[in-house]
């Protein structure tokens, strides 16, 4: 029997199973919460293990200045979903201080920096940290640090992608409630499996990316899970770009040739139909404290 991370129900619903074709090519499944609805990787890695799944030069969150074609590619990309982030995490907002979780290289944060902002960042990698300290001026955090920061601290926080990463949700959210002030932003970047790439992908969809990503969120779920904390939902925006490169990335774990001409078909044809759907590859939700 499985143990929902979340609500802490058993069951034996697994609706998926896959291999890490990222990188280990070793065997997972997914289960899904019969009572939350929450997904979640089975097994779970340790977390003194976690790491060794991390180690690869393609996880390009955790590095900078990578040679190479698809890794330029990459880097344009993130050049435009960094302006798009910037607008969705402080627009409309006065000059405050605004906290990232699981910083990287503190591309964001740099970008939030120069609006006048005051940052914090939390990184787990420490050769990420040690990128983001000779750009920001200071040293991010580990996870284990939350600690230092000070009750209602924090106008706005933000998880990139990271949500998905965590392997104590209980932990995190409540972090999360402690640190952000009455009131406060608190935007959340996660992959939608209810997406067409998702449902034209299956197994492949390279977004499930096991076992990098524990949890796997429905936007209802998510949406239930922040409402029972005491959030308020704002609303959920897209991040078009993200399905280029997911789909680009599946094309290669199927073995298909030419995979960043299909990848932008795909990602295309996702994005079309989530015009109607707004089942984007990736959604930004955005809630209020």
């Amino acid at each position: 029997m499985n143990t929902c991370p979340w609500c802490g129900s058993t069951n034996d619903n697994t609706v998926l199973e896959l291999k890490d074709y990222f990188l280990s090519k070793e065997d997972f499944k997914i289960s899904e919460c019969p009572h939350c609805g929450l997904r979640f990787t089975i097994p779970r890695p340790a977390p003194e293990v976690i790491g060794k799944y991390y180690q690869s030069e393609a996880y390009y969150s955790h590095q900078i200045n990578n040679k190479g074609f698809i890794p330029q590619v990459y880097e344009f990309i993130k050049t435009f979903n960094i302006k798009r982030k910037t607008q969705l995490a402080i627009g409309g907002l006065p000059p405050g201080r605004l906290l990232d979780i699981g910083c990287g290289v503190g591309d964001f944060l740099v970008q939030i920096q120069n609006q006048g902002w005051g940052v914090q960042g939390v990184e787990p990698s420490e050769d990420a940290k040690k990128i983001a300290e000779t750009r920001l001026g200071f040293c991010p955090q580990a996870p284990t640090d939350y600690a230092l920061f000070e009750d209602n601290s924090f106008d706005v926080i933000t998880m990139w992608h990271v949500l998905e990463h965590v392997d104590d949700l209980h932990f995190q959210t409540s972090e999360i409630v402690r640190l952000l002030k009455p009131g406060g932003r608190l935007i959340l970047a996660l992959p939608n499996f209810q997406s067409f790439d998702c449902q034209y992908y299956k197994d492949k969809w390279a977004a499930w990316d096991v076992p990098r990503h524990l949890n796997h969120f429905a936007p209802d779920t998510l949406r239930n899970i922040m409402t029972s904390l005491g959030f308020q939902v704002i609303d959920t925006q897209r991040l078009i770009w993200d399905a280029y490169y997911i789909s680009y990335m599946s094309e290669r774990f199927l073995g298909h040739s030419l995979p960043l001409v299909r990848g932008a078909w795909i990602g295309l044809r996702s994005n079309w139909m989530a015009r109607k759907t707004g089942m984007y590859s990736s959604l930004v939700y955005r809630f209020m404290k």
